[in-house]
């Protein structure tokens, strides 16, 4: 006879949560919604030449079609990440689209610049709002591999979605006119709308979970302010950077008091009852790393695009169309770099990932460093393209890959505002290296950003073996 104790009696075990059979259905929609803000930064700036014309746009008011848009969206992306934390993201996710599919309509029947450049902040607001709230709710779709694959799917949509709006760009402003590359966002926005309202899970945020109802006092409006403010000043400083010039009192001030705005926002962190953010999430190796790998690798896709379309419509004089078309192998070579770092990353780990990415880059760009023409550029880009695309993968991975559900919408917020701040960089950096070839006739200024942009990834491919985490064991 068996002398064993009896088990002691006690609550049955909890089965591991069955995952949602319609997920990847629903991250095709997640990922349309985020493919609509990507785009459209990068698909205004094949137009503006025609928006210009047509609505008697100064050199400062074309430059605010572009730049008000990704102010906001940067500036409010934290803010963006916490109240999808608090509220839970179905409900963000959603008015963050409906925000703006109504601010894209408006920005397409805007008769003044007043009308356009305000349309462009509150599609910049929508943004802000359903974009982290998209990534928590990935983050809560899928775990393991199969998170893997579908950060892979969602980096691809960053790079591939930049290069897809030059092309998208191209094709609308040679067809039906430039309104049609905010009016294509109408449609797609209300069928995403109606799909994300049936599909995405409901996810309750902190007050649900708590069971408490949500307030204002919840929120920390004052340290929300003062990120945003902190946020959109940076990148207001860079964006005018390359005019005003980097050692400049007007830059110098304004970076100064962004880093200032930056230090009351950590005080009010640091003392607030319910605080936006925990201060000690940026003290984390992956998270302080992946936003490393976020921003350079987005400062360097942003400088490829811009020195690409300047020497193809300025130097090479290619139409917009032609060269719309010209960046589709760059499009296709991010999808195919995050496809491959998404089913590589389990396997190498992110350091090996980011390293190689970052060399690959590096080669790509090194080729119209050396050598001038059209076909240089395009291949030297679509090689860029493949690298930065695994970067992507690395970079979100290594961020996201081990955060907390609760925690899950702020880092997501976290990457997106340096995914806004490397975009500015970027441009600020290389427009003020090319302004030669940019205002005149000469190439010496597009090698130049060339030779640069591949220093930048050959130094950011030995910080990444020193500071991303390895293999995990």
């Amino acid at each position: 006879m068996s002398t064993a104790a009896a088990p002691a009696a006690g609550p049955p075990p909890v089965a591991p949560a069955e995952p949602d059979p319609r997920r990847w259905g629903t991250l095709a929609l997640l990922g349309t919604a985020q493919l609509m803000l990507i785009v459209d930064v990068t698909v205004v700036a094949i137009a503006l030449p025609h928006v210009g014309a047509d609505l008697g746009l100064s050199r400062a008011s074309t430059t605010w079609v572009v730049s008000a848009y990704t102010l906001a969206f940067g500036g409010l992306m934290l803010l963006g990440g916490r109240v999808s934390d608090l509220l839970g993201s179905r409900p963000v996710v959603l008015t963050g689209l409906v925000v703006f599919t109504a601010a894209s309509l408006a920005a397409g029947l805007a008769g003044s610049p007043e009308v356009l450049v305000g349309s462009r902040v509150a599609q910049g607001v929508g943004a802000a709002l359903l974009s982290p709230a998209a990534l928590s709710a990935l983050l809560r779709l899928f775990d393991g591999e199969e998170r893997h694959r579908a950060l892979g799917v969602w980096s691809a949509l960053g790079g591939g979605g930049a290069a897809l709006g030059v092309l998208l760009g191209g094709l609308l402003t040679a067809g039906p006119g430039w309104p049609w590359v905010f009016y294509v966002n109408v449609p797609l926005g209300l069928v995403v709308a109606v799909g994300l309202a049936r599909r995405l899970p409901a996810g309750p945020g902190t007050h649900a979970r708590a069971g408490t109802t949500p307030t204002s006092a919840r929120l920390d409006l004052l340290g929300a302010a003062l990120v945003t403010a902190a946020t959109g000043t940076a990148i207001y400083a860079l964006i005018g950077a390359g005019d005003h010039g980097w050692t400049g009192g007007r830059t110098l001030g304004l970076l100064a008091g962004a880093v200032v705005l930056y230090v009351l926002f950590g005080v009010r962190q640091r003392t607030a009852s319910s605080p936006l953010m925990d201060l000690r999430l940026l003290t984390r190796r992956p998270v302080a790393s992946g936003t490393f790998l976020v921003v350079t690798a987005t400062a360097l896709m942003v400088a490829g695009f811009f020195l690409g379309t300047f020497y193809l419509q300025h130097h090479a004089g290619h139409g917009a169309l032609v060269t719309g078309l010209l960046f589709l192998p760059v499009a296709l070579a991010t999808v195919v770099g995050a496809t491959a770092g998404g089913h590589l990353l389990q396997r190498l780990g992110a350091r090996a990932l980011a390293t190689a990415g970052f060399v690959l880059a590096a080669g790509g760009f090194v080729v119209p460093a050396l050598t001038d023409g059209s076909t240089a550029v395009v291949a030297g880009t679509t090689t860029a393209a493949l690298g930065l695309g695994v970067l992507f993968v690395a970079a979100s991975a290594t961020a996201l890959g081990h955060v907390s559900p609760h925690e899950s919408g702020i880092v997501s917020g976290i990457v997106s505002t340096f995914h806004e701040l490397g975009a500015s960089l970027g441009a600020a950096v290389i427009s003020s290296v090319a302004a030669v070839s940019i205002a005149g006739s000469t190439a010496s200024g597009f090698v130049h950003g060339f030779a640069v942009a591949a220093a930048v990834a050959g130094v950011a491919a030995l910080v990444s073996l020193a500071a991303v985490p390895g293999r995990a064991r």
